[in-house]
């Protein structure tokens, strides 16, 4: 509850902060509606368990999360893998999943791991969001067109026979989902209508349409799922086996790592909008106990909405007030308008998910990284998107990732330099110790950047390699921030075969956390005594340098 503690510490509920957070609750409320059944049935479920999941998981979020301008709720982001989990687990194991999720999302608070998910690099995520733009403007030409059911488990599938289908179009159901999408583009811009909301202008304006003139074929929620019920759903615990849960333990992973990017996302853009600052670890535990509390209502996954977010924060709110509201005003429309849900088309919702797929795609960010980025992100940005649309979500992330981690990897170990230090450079050092130049036979060399996996074979391939054999061989720490158990092999192993050759090894000026990895791996046993210094005038003392210890 860190941001409902701070926004009570800096006087967010007092009555000057009212109206404008009651007044942007009610609007992003209202913006809400819309979107929360439209991803309610793209994802497979009935449209009030949109509607529930924004109630419960924006009012829970609200209250518990580590932002206080979130808002939380049904977000496009998931409707490919809850479609998936719909399809293939039916809704109780969809409801299964979402609540290991959020039993995941409150481990991942509770330990702290809150900042690691800011680490997935931003090819990945322009490339799977992009990804899922397009399947969902894709998954949704069957109702903007009033096509029939195709079939097609892959994406290339179904989209073939979608392009077969399309000569056979609905008419009236085309039209009326092209007026809606015209209004939901340009509802912002009309005179009248500038306050009011793209997705509900078109809901509204298609729902009032197809009262009036009852469209034959024109498929709305009445005639798909019978209405929306009046009222709040009853607590309904899903059924909870051993076996179900090892079934649905890697979507449940898939929704949790989604959820915890989305909401983080959607918390560092609020930062940016209000100049406020969220608390990763605290939002993670509000998103957790939301997807607890939330398939116990009939809902399914919630996170936060980057839209709803931005939308809540252009209105002027200033706490978490107005999520509340936001909450209790969806709880009204429930109560009180449901039974006027039943003429709204399906076609209108779908003209609403196509700007949402647009939006996600983030089309202009996706160009601009293309044409600018490195060629290697810009191949993992093209391999991420590529295997999203036609693979599989969790797939393209896991490989994303991996992918990127390698090519970290890649350019952290060409940053790393082992290199001889001539003469010259060590002028001021050498006067400083009384000396004019080296002392015969002793080469020194250093290493700049971290020795770990990636940098080891040019570690060894540059000191194996010496072009003269002298009697002392010095190796400057000094610049080196850490050592994993590789480097640390490697170099065991450098100066064991230097050994070899009678070449004398001295370390010297390792920080304290590489000295004493030095020291637990060994190697400084295998240098033999005093033949670590912790500074470079002691390690050029060559008078009593001792022969170099046998090999082993």
């Amino acid at each position: 509850m860190i941001a409902l503690r701070e926004a009570w510490k800096a006087g967010l509920f007092g009555r000057e902060h009212w109206v404008r957070n009651l007044v942007s609750g009610v609007v992003v409320g209202v913006v809400a509606l819309p979107l929360a059944m439209a991803f309610a049935i793209a994802s497979g479920v009935k449209p009030e368990q949109g509607i529930y999941t924004a109630i419960i998981g924006g009012l829970l979020v609200s209250l518990l999360g580590g932002s206080r301008l979130q808002i939380a709720g049904p977000t496009g982001a998931f409707i490919v893998i809850l479609a998936g989990v719909t399809a293939q687990y039916g809704v109780d194991g969809l409801q299964l999943a979402t609540l290991m999720a959020g039993a995941i999302l409150l481990l991942l608070g509770v330990t702290r791991l809150g900042a690691i998910i800011k680490f997935i690099p931003d090819p990945v995520i322009v490339g799977f969001t992009a990804g899922i733009g397009v399947i969902i403007w894709v998954g949704q030409w069957q109702d903007f067109f009033g096509l029939p059911k195709v079939g097609g488990g892959h994406f290339h599938e179904k989209l073939w026979h979608l392009l077969q289908a399309l000569p056979g179009l609905h008419v009236a159901t085309t039209l009326l989902a092209a007026a809606s999408l015209a209004l939901v583009i340009a509802a912002p811009r009309l005179p009248g209508l500038t306050r009011v909301p793209g997705p509900l202008a078109a809901m509204v304006f298609a729902t009032a349409v197809q009262s009036l003139f009852h469209f034959e074929g024109v498929a709305t929620i009445g005639s798909a799922f019978g209405g929306i019920p009046q009222g709040l759903p009853d607590l309904d615990w899903p059924e909870i086996t051993l076996s179900r849960m090892i079934e649905l333990i890697g979507p449940a992973f898939a929704i949790a790592m989604l959820g915890a990017i989305e909401s983080l996302l959607s918390a560092v853009v609020a930062d940016g909008m209000a100049g406020t600052k969220h608390d990763s670890n605290q939002e993670l535990i509000g998103q957790g106990i939301a997807n607890l509390a939330v398939p116990l209502f009939g809902g399914f996954a919630a996170t936060g909405a980057i839209a709803r977010t931005a939308t809540n924060i252009r209105n002027g709110a200033t706490g978490p007030l107005a999520g509340v509201t936001h909450a209790l005003t969806l709880v009204l429309i429930l109560l009180f308008l449901a039974p006027l849900a039943s003429n709204i088309p399906l076609c209108a919702l779908a003209a609403i998910l196509f700007v949402v797929a647009y939006n996600m795609s983030e089309l202009k960010h996706f160009q601009r990284m293309v044409q600018r980025a490195p060629r290697a992100d810009v191949a993992i940005l093209l391999i991420t998107f590529g295997l999203t649309v036609f693979s599989d979500l969790v797939i393209a992330v896991n490989i994303g990732v991996i992918l990127a981690m390698l090519q970290f990897m890649r350019r952290m170990a060409s940053s790393v330099e082992v290199q001889q230090v001539v003469e010259e450079e060590l002028a001021s050092e050498l006067r400083a110790n009384g000396q004019l130049r080296l002392p015969p036979g002793v080469l020194v060399y250093t290493i700049e950047g971290p020795l770990f996996f990636g940098a080891a074979e040019t570690f060894e391939q540059v000191l194996a390699q010496t072009h003269t054999d002298p009697s002392l061989l010095v190796i400057r720490l000094k610049r080196v921030p850490f050592m994993d158990i590789t480097g640390l092999q490697t170099l065991e192993e450098v100066i064991q075969q230097l050994h070899k050759r009678q070449i004398v090894v001295k370390l010297c000026e390792a920080n304290r956390k590489v000295l004493s990895k030095l020291d637990k791996a060994g190697i400084l046993q295998t240098l033999g005594p005093a033949h670590y210094h912790a500074e470079f005038a002691a390690a050029l003392a060559t008078d009593e340098v001792p022969e170099a210890p046998p090999p082993p």
